[in-house]
């Protein structure tokens, strides 16, 4: 299985070309899903908005060099290490997910276009890699799924209550899982079970790549852009229009509604992060 091209095996009964059609129309329906987002959200109006107005308001002008600094920033500490997550495990399912779901597309794709048949032998490490990265999407996904997210980690909801927000994810581990499942069966020559999986597998990446106006696929290629933005914000001086002064600012501390706190304690009502929310 680990050392087995899926596709080039699958290709004994389905035509590669019918293979490579499917994988090419769902990187259209990414494509075309994602503009359809951008536009009915409204989402790219409203990054270049905030970005001329933070220009106009800016209290500091950046050259070339702030603005490489701030994209080479924002690319490490940002997209490539996920650095907005405050919390470890959450931080750590996500990176999981994030690279196990890279190298499980890209490998996918070079496996059935460049070996789409035995007759072409795939190198070795290629399928070990679409496992890995398949296996990836299952460890950090259902790890958030189960203990990490919001309403089951703290508000005590059933892992299992489904709701709209969860299509992605959900179509994401799914997609994954029934992959392996699948590529098992297939190298196992279990030819019912291999049917089974394959269409589960199918309809649950049809689901994932075909749903993205209604899912959070979209947002991965919107967050880097917004992720810059706030970065140059700060750096100029504009900060999104909100406060700049910290409570233990001089400055902040002289107003009249700091009185009651102008002695008190630096991490005063920063309970949150010293017990985790689970009052439910």
């Amino acid at each position: 299985m680990f050392t087995t091209n899926p596709f080039a095996d699958l290709s004994t009964s389905i035509s590669p070309s019918i293979i490579q059609t499917y994988v090419v129309l769902m990187a259209l329906l990414v494509v075309a899903g994602t503009l359809f987002d951008i536009i009915h959200k409204k989402s790219a109006k409203y990054f270049f908005d905030n970005l001329r107005a933070s220009r106009t308001k800016a209290r500091k002008q950046l050259d070339g060099g702030d603005m490489l600094s701030i994209a080479a920033k924002t690319a490490v500490v940002d997209v490539l290490t996920s650095g907005e997550f405050c919390n470890s495990k959450r931080r750590i399912a996500h990176l999981l997910t994030m690279y196990g779901f890279i190298i499980y597309v890209i490998t996918t794709a070079i496996m059935v276009f460049a070996y789409p048949t035995n007759a072409t032998p795939t190198p070795a490490i290629l399928p070990v890699l679409w496992s890995l990265g398949a296996l990836m999407v299952c460890i950090g996904g259902y790890w958030f799924w189960f203990f990490i997210r919001a309403d089951v980690s703290a508000e005590g909801q059933s892992p299992f209550r489904l709701m709209k927000a969860d299509l992605f994810v959900v179509s994401l581990v799914a997609s994954t899982t029934f992959a392996l499942l699948w590529a098992f069966m297939q190298a196992s020559g279990n030819a019912v079970w291999t049917t089974v999986f394959l269409v589960l597998y199918i309809i649950a990446s049809t689901v994932l790549f075909g749903s993205v106006p209604w899912s959070k696929l979209a947002h991965m290629f919107f967050k880097p852009a917004a992720a810059f933005e706030k970065r140059m914000s700060k750096a100029n001086g504009t900060a999104q229009n909100l406060p700049t002064i910290t409570r233990d600012d001089p400055k902040q501390q002289q107003r009249h509604s700091m009185e009651l706190l102008r002695d008190a304690p630096m991490n005063m009502g920063l309970g949150i992060k010293r017990e985790a929310p689970r009052h439910y």
